[in-house]
């Protein structure tokens, strides 16, 4: 017989509880939240269980609903009605950063995304030449410095930016800085493949590409076969004022996560992006899984490989999975 007894540390709920080595809180945990002004009733997201294009009006309550849920951490993605190649108008979801911060103040943690894929009339992250067939980094990093003023401004407590494009931590830091608004978080979306999992957000945000010559994201987001690209630009993005570093998608990239989080000593955050979420909530659909547990697991999953913090839709459900 083994002289190395496992199983007695493993016999009921109290003791495994007791010895366990990761944990998952509902206090790490980030509901995105999406908003429309062209929406005229809240709009399910296939695939993303609970999870609309909110009203302005419907937003507020909707926040409401997930404070007594135990949820105070928020990304907000804004889809204006109006689009613009350039000279891009921030104030619809100015206004609503605005309206949710006047409504609850401290009580909740607001996040904001930068990018230009929802504000676009080509969906693509950034501005393109006039060909179609490039984005133009520089011209992409003016006006991702006016979104990001735009909402710090309006009293957003970090602006996240997703475009991918060179140089824009540096830059909206600078802008930040020099603007009073030093306290701004800066949460960099630091290491983002060009993925096939982003079906659902694409549909929440109005954000796919189309209409220009430029069919994917593949020129400015990270190639999955590419590892050494992100360590490029998580020491780049800390190097330029980054106080938060994301990996995107989660789980295809656990082990950059896992090696990034370990040798990087800032925050990490791992986004359990739309596609993720909705195969995990088809399998439980299905009958083939338990839900609480299944999310309960990859949750886990991602602490252990370092994330501190987890963007996940099902944040207004963790309460229930987490004590399950």
């Amino acid at each position: 017989m083994s002289s190395l007894n496992l199983r007695r540390l493993r016999q009921d709920r109290h003791v495994r509880a007791l010895t366990r080595e990761v944990q998952v809180r509902q206090d790490q945990l980030v509901q995105p939240l999406f908003v429309g002004e062209s929406a005229h009733r809240p709009e399910a997201i296939p695939g993303l269980t609970g999870v609309h294009q909110e009203t302005p009006d419907s937003l507020l309550r909707q926040v409401e609903q997930d404070l007594k849920a135990g949820v105070d951490k928020f990304l907000l993605f804004g889809v204006p009605a109006a689009r613009s190649a350039r000279h891009i108008d921030w104030t619809f979801t100015s206004a609503q950063i605005r309206a949710l911060k006047a409504r609850f103040g401290r009580d909740i943690w607001l996040a904001t995304d930068v990018c230009l894929c929802s504000s676009t009339p080509h969906g693509h992250c950034g501005v393109l030449n006039a060909e179609g067939d490039h984005v133009d980094n520089d011209a992409s990093l003016i006006e991702l410095v006016e979104a990001a003023l735009s909402y710090a401004k309006a009293g957003a407590d970090c602006v996240a930016p997703s475009d991918m494009m060179d140089g824009r931590i540096g830059a909206i830091r600078q802008a930040l800085d020099s603007s009073g608004l030093e306290r701004t978080v800066l949460m960099s979306y630091a290491v983002k493949f060009q993925s096939s999992l982003y079906g659902p957000f694409r549909v929440a945000a109005d954000a796919a590409p189309k209409g220009s010559a430029l069919q994917d994201r593949a020129t400015y987001q990270l190639d999955p076969g590419r590892p050494g690209d992100a360590w490029l630009c998580a020491e780049r993005d800390v190097a330029e004022g980054a106080d938060i570093l994301m990996v995107k998608p989660g789980l295809p990239y656990l082990d950059l996560l896992r090696e990034l989080s370990r040798a990087i000593h800032k925050p990490w955050a791992v986004y359990h992006v739309s596609g993720e979420f909705a195969a995990l909530e088809a399998l439980a659909a299905q009958g083939l899984a338990n839900r609480a547990a299944l999310h309960r697991e990859i949750m886990t999953a991602f602490r252990r490989a370092g994330a501190s913090i987890i963007i996940t839709y099902g944040a207004r459900y963790a309460r229930e999975w987490l004590a399950a």
